[in-house]
């Protein structure tokens, strides 16, 4: 049996952020599976995470640049390791490989960071986003280095699948396309979504610690909204999320129709209950939970060219996708008004779910892609060789760095 530590740079908090419901997502198909995990974490626990102790997973907080992990590791003895993002196997893939080796490590990125970061700042210096600006940043190279260094790294979307394999020329042996493992939607549950004429409002979701949905909703309120309102004058626009910010409850304004909701106690309910989903996304990367999570509830939706991006392969959106800011508030109000266009998106959104979420297809071949490489590891890592140079230098830099400062925390006490 497989015991697979997971180190995480939160807690898992699912009814806040889309990375929540991921890592939620494997813990759950790792655990049907009979496996035992233990989770570890430098981050403080915040009231909105789940407790993992209720479902036989160990809880266990961990220290940076302390010795104390090797310790802790060397009892555990796990035969995988998996790194919620790069950052986590920055500070503790050199020491899993140092004390556990035969451990198999698996990175699972959530999404590029450096491909929203990138893109964060071009939108933040008025430019168009080119690809080639990936390739002088940092934070591409550590992320990288990150993939090369673990055995296997789990890319959520399509479009990001291509880009490493294209651009940056990374072994296919190295990445594995699995999305959110959703579970199918059945005829009976289709019958039971509320109806066109029962729902009422538009509705966003998100965490507000993420940058996209704070520029999203921003963005919105700027220059989306007062067209749909002007259209549509008793309708309201509903603004869900996790982590409200000033910055984003100064935006509510009953006059206009355009309300701060806060945090969704029970997000499928306000999601079944609104007419239509709208996520004016400019930035970002990876796929975005609050599309899923309206197709999964029967609500269509209008995004952007990045909020679709990597989701939906070559089937119909569930909805319309534009960029031009006046023909996103004039598709938005066509999907709220027109009852045939909506039916038709919603079950568009019912097909993606169905084809490229389903979580029964997709497991069986993720846990046999992780057996095969635990039965040829050595060759797997003999066949990476940028891989284990780059681990080499990690060892030989990271390792003395970390415990530099390992000892200047003692020297100071």
């Amino acid at each position: 049996m497989n015991h697979i530590l997971i180190i995480g740079s939160v807690w898992p908090e699912p009814n806040s952020s889309a990375a929540g419901s991921r890592i939620m997502q494997l813990i759950a198909l790792f655990l049907s599976k009979g496996w035992k995990i233990t989770f570890a974490s430098t981050a403080q626990k915040g009231k909105r995470k789940v407790d993992l102790k209720a479902v036989q997973i160990e809880e266990v907080m961990i220290e940076l640049n302390n010795s104390s992990f090797d310790t802790f590791i060397q009892k555990l003895k796990p035969t995988i390791v998996l790194f919620d993002r790069f950052m986590t196997e920055e500070q503790f893939g050199w020491r899993v490989s140092e004390q556990c080796p035969d451990a198999l490590k698996i990175l699972d990125t959530e999404d590029l960071h450096f491909l929203r970061k990138i893109r964060h700042q071009a939108i933040k210096e008025n430019k168009k986003f080119i690809t080639s600006e990936l390739l002088t940043s940092e934070i591409t190279k550590r992320e990288i280095a990150s993939i090369y260094r673990c055995d296997l790294s789990l890319i959520i979307s399509t479009y990001e699948i291509e880009l490493l394999t294209d651009i940056f020329k990374i072994d296919k042996s190295l990445l594995y396309y699995l999305p959110f493992l959703l579970e199918k939607i059945e005829e009976q549950q289709i019958e039971n979504l509320n109806p066109f004429e029962e729902r009422e409002h538009f509705i966003t979701i998100g965490n507000f610690l993420h940058a996209p949905n704070v520029d999203a909703v921003k963005y919105l309120k700027k220059s989306i909204w007062p067209n749909i309102h002007k259209q549509l004058p008793q309708a309201e626009m509903h603004i869900y999320g996790a982590y409200v910010t000033q910055q984003i409850q100064e935006l509510h304004n009953d006059k206009e129709g355009f309300l701060i909701k806060g945090f969704a106690k029970d997000a499928q309910n306000v999601v079944s209950n609104a007419r239509v989903c709208l996520a004016s996304l400019r930035f970002g990367a990876g796929i975005k939970g609050k599309l899923t999570e309206a197709m999964q509830n029967g609500t269509p939706s209008v995004t952007t060219t990045i909020g679709s991006e990597g989701m939906h392969v070559d089937l119909p959106w569930s909805g319309f996708i534009e960029d031009n800011p006046e023909n996103f508030a004039d598709k938005a109000v066509e999907l709220y008004s027109n009852k045939s266009v909506w039916k038709e998106s919603q079950r568009n959104g019912i097909k993606i779910i169905n084809q490229i979420y389903d979580k029964e297809k997709l497991s069986g071949p993720f846990l046999e892609q992780i057996t095969d490489l635990q039965n040829q590891i050595k060759t797997h890592r003999t066949q990476n060789f940028i891989g284990a140079m780059l681990q080499h230098h990690t060892l030989q830099s990271t390792k003395y760095l970390a415990k530099w400062i390992e000892e200047k925390g003692k020297n100071s006490k």
